[in-house]
């Protein structure tokens, strides 16, 4: 008799964790998509900088680094209509990376076309 009891004891520990369980389950798929994009930021920062030394260096003419800072400010600007809605899904992630690859080879395409401005 008594294990009987012990055993209505433990259902009704875990019938009152439930809600908790399930809450915390639910609530970790939203932070694992969050508006937070720090890799996309730095590799923003890295190729920003590729694009500065170029210039100083004169590996890039002034209207090769005109055209690769609009690639960057488009990149921007979708990475701002990605977090508009609050979230940047997953495939919103991939296609701004795949855009930073483009623009990095456009970097390097450019860097090393033969064109200087000395």
């Amino acid at each position: 008799m008594c294990s009987c009891q012990s055993m209505k004891g433990k259902k009704m520990k875990i019938v009152k964790w439930m809600p908790a369980l399930l809450a915390t389950l639910l609530a970790v798929p939203a932070f694992a998509q969050s508006t937070d994009t720090p890799k996309i930021d730095q590799r923003q920062a890295n190729q920003q900088k590729r694009i500065d030394q170029g210039v100083q260096s004169g590996a890039l003419t002034q209207q090769e680094a005109a055209n690769l800072q609009k690639r960057q400010d488009k990149l921007a600007q979708h990475e701002q209509a990605a977090k508009a809605d609050g979230v940047v899904t997953a495939k919103e992630r991939h296609m701004l990376k795949r855009e930073e690859d483009r623009n990095s080879r456009a970097i390097y395409r450019k860097k090393h076309n033969g064109r200087t401005t000395h």
